[in-house]
């Protein structure tokens, strides 16, 4: 639906408050059209105001300034104005009371307007407002700030090369303590945030931040919580494995004696949450020396096409962010790569900074998938409000898929990235997409990520004990250490962008990664006829409609049921186990008579 210009919330709110009735006893046609003509309304002021705050918060990420905070923060205040107001609140409480006599997509639509309404509650208004603002000045510390190594200003792609390529520990030790240089300047914002989200959250009768996040779900903290750590429990034994094999690897590397835990600034990624550059074998980048960023966005916009899906509107060339500020340019732009819905309609955009390499290959493909499930629901089929994956993890869940299946061997070679007669050493892929894409990540998210934001969320943990508290964590589940003892002067956790501005919502990443290698299994065995480990999608149509029948439904029906179709399988690591289980042999044989894990 268009918007007429001359749109304007209030005479949607008189008309919330007409239907904002008690409801008498009526009978089920009349209260479906109720329903009906309730949803027309909120789906048509939700999708306009939800590309006008899109199209603000683009612009604050693209070019961090003063005038272009002040507009998302007025835009962000104009969308929880609507969506929070208690008209609206009430109404969808009162339809929902009848929930049985309503039909299920409009019982879906109904519940998603309260966990909209959740974000922003007008009941509560100055409140909601405090949020906002808050949020907006700490999008703009993450976004603008600076950091620095040896006096002089470097960027987060310098910080992340610069790990990737330094042999010397002195030196590694000065940028990964560069990277925790945004931590001090950020936690003050994120006490704040923390307080204000709960108190937004309990609005509606959500115990914190972290309840209503999980309620994406339907689930509780505790089940979420729980079902991370069956997935621990589920790859423990090959965690171990990696990381005996790989500390061994890194110590003789820097000449050093093995560690119980690996010092972080032996690791290329400022988390620790990617083992990337290990495997000499999959080392990809030299391959790309010839490309361009232009070629690779290209490339895996052809991927999609080939499996049958359109090619990327023309506004998405024109409208997207793509590529690195300049040097020396004067821009400051958000350098996490994102894919954006702006109106929940065609204006589809990614914010990337993309170089020609391995980890930008793979980045492109993920982030156009988000493109490609905006594209595959938007249709008439799937209302405003529920334009979105089946949970939070579906998006994620084929980005990681479509990344994974952009790192195959086969699929490298039929877009000349390697040769024809490149040999592949299985082993060496097998034990890259263990370390750069799936294990480790696995006890960073569903570990240290998930249980830190549930302490501050769910357990109000205090402030003085959030840096030990992190490390707790990282040392506990990622059998990881820094190269120092890092104070409460630090604020380590605070330098990950999702702890800021996407709080209480990584767990999501560990359940896409479960599910990549659900969907990645079916599409391998069943479809392509082909071993997972080495199965190549490109040009496949069949993958292609697989795909799309996920992807089309958006949040229309309950995930378990869209998974449950698809697969014929409730959530499971059980793909992911067998996926590895030939790494796994091959890991013990080389970890024969080692001290296996880091308990002290």
């Amino acid at each position: 639906m268009t918007w007429p210009a001359t749109f304007r919330v209030r005479g949607w709110i008189l008309l919330f408050m007409v239907l904002a009735i008690p409801l008498p006893a009526q009978a089920a046609a009349a209260l479906q059209e109720r329903a009906d003509q309730f949803l027309i309304l909120v789906n048509a002021g939700y999708q306009a105001l939800y590309r006008v705050n899109s199209e603000a918060q683009w612009a604050a990420a693209t070019d961090v300034t003063p005038a272009h905070d002040a507009a998302s923060e007025a835009a962000g205040k104009s969308l929880a104005a609507f969506n929070g107001n208690p008209a609206v609140i009430r109404e969808a409480k009162m339809l929902l009371e009848h929930r049985s006599e309503l039909r299920p997509i409009t019982v879906r639509q109904l519940e998603r307007v309260l966990l909209n309404a959740a974000e922003g509650p007008m009941t509560n208004p100055e409140l909601v407002s405090a949020r906002i603002a808050a949020e907006t000045k700490q999008a703009s510390v993450l976004n603008s700030f600076t950091f620095r190594l040896d006096g002089k200003p470097i960027t987060a792609n310098e910080i992340d090369n610069l790990l990737q390529s330094s042999t010397n520990l002195a030196g590694r030790r000065a940028v990964w303590e560069a990277s925790k240089q945004s931590g001090p300047a950020l936690k003050p914002g994120l006490i704040k945030l923390r307080d204000l989200r709960n108190g937004v959250a309990r609005e509606l009768g959500h115990q914190d931040y972290f309840a209503l996040q999980v309620a994406g779900y339907g689930m509780t903290t505790e089940e979420i919580v729980n079902l991370q750590q069956s997935f621990m429990r589920d790859l423990k034994p090959l965690y171990l494995q990696l990381h005996t094999w790989v500390k061994h690897k890194l110590a003789r590397k820097y000449g050093q004696p093995v560690p119980k835990r690996i010092p972080a600034h032996w690791l290329n990624n400022r988390w620790s949450q990617n083992w990337v550059g290990i495997v000499e074998g999959a080392n990809l980048d030299p391959y790309f020396k010839d490309r361009t960023a232009e070629w690779i966005v290209k490339t895996a916009e052809q991927f999609y096409v080939g499996l049958g899906f359109l090619p990327l509107p023309a506004s998405f060339w024109r409208a997207s962010d793509l590529y690195p500020v300049p040097a020396g340019g004067s821009r400051k732009k958000n350098t996490h790569a994102s894919c954006w819905h702006l109106d929940l309609d065609k204006d589809i955009r990614s914010l990337m900074s993309v170089e020609p390499n391995t980890q930008w290959f793979e980045t492109t493909h993920h982030e156009l998938g988000h493109g490609y499930y905006f594209m595959s629901y938007t249709r008439p089929e799937v209302p405003p409000l529920l334009r979105l994956g089946a949970n939070p993890a579906f998006h994620e869940g084929m980005g990681e898929l479509i990344s994974l299946a952009s790192g195959a061997a086969p699929y490298l070679q039929s877009v000349g990235i390697l040769p024809a007669d490149y040999r592949v050493d299985q082993t060496a892929f097998l034990l890259n997409d263990a370390l750069a894409n799936s294990v480790p990540f696995i006890f960073w998210s569903s570990g240290t990520m998930t249980h830190w934001e549930a302490d501050i969320y769910a357990r109000n943990l205090t402030p003085d004990q959030w840096n030990a508290r992190w490390w707790e964590y990282v040392r506990e589940f990622q059998g990881v250490e820094p190269p120092s003892e890092r104070g409460e002067e630090f604020c380590d956790a605070a330098t990950k962008t999702h702890i800021n501005d996407t709080p209480a919502y990584y767990y999501s990443y560990a359940v896409a990664t479960v599910l990549k290698f659900q969907f990645h299994d079916y599409i391998a065995r069943k479809i392509l006829r082909q071993p997972p480990q080495s199965c190549n999608y490109a040009n496949n149509k069949a993958v292609g409609e697989f795909l799309r029948n996920i992807m089309e439904k958006g949040g229309t029906e309950d995930w378990r049921k869209v998974l449950r179709e698809a697969t014929g399988e409730d959530l499971s690591t059980r793909p992911m186990v067998d996926y590895f289980k030939p790494l796994l042999a091959w890991l013990q044989e080389q970890n024969k008579g080692r001290a296996i894990g880091w308990d002290d």
